[in-house]
């Protein structure tokens, strides 16, 4: 990674000219300025890493001395074929496999874990009556998710005093054999400088994250059907390496009413009726969300026939206008009739003796 073309400044340039083309850059790609653009994320990292550099003296002449830049990582390591040393072999469980020789030739390591990762989505559910459900409101709900560690801000390292690389003891190197074949690429314990100033955050062991049991509050709209999905933005996992967090996705789920059958935003009744209210009209009460509520129904009402109040049903969980309250009429016969109640029935049945099933025959079915 070449840091001087990275700030635009030329080998020779002045401490002045390096914080110069720095505070440029830095307007030009902070995440404040370019918010949600991961390109101008990573595009700031690395310029945040060329002016460390190159702002210190002592980290500057090792770059400049062929070292890889402190904070690049293993992104920035090289890994290459030393030649043959026959004075060591490595064989068995001891050495490396070509495959892994190479493959830090074709895809170093740090490179995935440097770039931005989005945290993963979480997924809840919760119950509501039919009530709770119509009127909605704020529902608080306690989820275990991954925040970032508190300890490191979400950096997985904290500073430290610098000190001599214990992994390649202080030469900034790593060296491993296949056979006789040496390969040697950089220390991505200290990033081939030798020295250490970072460590592994104790609290999440350098995972970045760490598990927190919250409590949230989720506005769940009035009217909201069984089966609803809702989305909380940012309420998810946490991300790494600067990635944004998942989202929290809620599921609704709605008892149902004991009385309510629901259609849409349409609520359904069934009204059980005498057979002299049906025949002769009546008006009665029924129940509804907001409370009780008069109907008429004319003379000769028939069973099945519906009656519609109207904006007495749900509120659109997208609209917020209400449907309507459909009645439906249900006759029902007395259990027991007495004698006098069969004669005036009868009686009836004389007077009005039309073929109520008339309606089931054509006319060459007619007995």
């Amino acid at each position: 990674m070449d840091f001087y073309g990275i700030l635009g400044v030329d080998r020779g340039a002045s401490a002045v000219e390096i914080k110069r083309a720095y505070r440029r850059l830095a307007r030009k790609y902070h995440p404040d300025i370019n918010p949600g653009d991961r390109a101008a994320a990573g595009q700031f990292r690395q310029i945040v890493e060329a002016y460390e550099t190159l702002i210190d003296p002592e980290r500057r002449r090792r770059y400049d001395a062929g070292a890889a830049a402190a904070g690049a990582g293993a992104a920035g390591s090289t890994f290459g074929f030393e030649g043959f040393d026959f004075s060591v072999s490595a064989s068995g469980a001891s050495a490396s496999t070509f495959g892994e020789l190479f493959a830090e030739v074709l895809t170093p390591r740090g490179a995935a874990e440097e770039a931005p990762e989005r945290g993963a989505d979480l997924h809840h559910a919760i119950t509501l009556s039919f009530e709770e459900a119509a009127k909605g409101g704020e529902h608080t709900i306690t989820v275990t998710r991954q925040v970032s560690c508190r300890g490191c801000s979400g950096r997985g390292q904290l500073s430290v005093a610098e000190s001599r690389c214990g992994a390649c003891q202080g030469s900034g190197t790593i060296r491993s054999a296949r056979g006789h074949m040496v390969f040697s690429k950089a220390c991505g314990a200290c990033a081939g400088t030798g020295r250490l100033r970072r460590a592994r955050c104790p609290r999440c062991g350098g995972g970045q994250v760490e598990t927190r049991t919250e409590t949230l509050q989720v506005s769940v709209p009035a009217g909201v059907a069984d089966g609803a999905r809702l989305r909380v933005p940012g309420r998810g996992h946490a991300g790494r390496n600067g990635g944004e967090p998942g989202d929290l996705y809620v599921a609704v789920l709605v008892q149902p009413h004991r009385l309510f059958r629901r259609e849409g935003d349409d609520l359904h009744l069934t009204v059980p009726v005498a057979i002299h209210e049906a025949a002769l009209g009546t008006r009665f009460e029924v129940p509804t969300l907001d409370g009780p509520a008069r109907v008429r129904i004319p003379p000769g009402t028939q069973s099945g026939q519906r009656f519609r109040l109207h904006e007495r049903g749900l509120p659109s969980a997208r609209t917020g206008r209400r449907g309507d309250l459909v009645i439906e009429v249900r006759l029902v016969l007395p259990a027991i009739l007495d004698e006098r109640s069969k004669e005036l029935l009868r009686e009836f049945g004389r007077i009005n003796a039309g073929d109520v099933r008339a309606s089931l025959y054509t006319a060459d079915d007619q007995p």
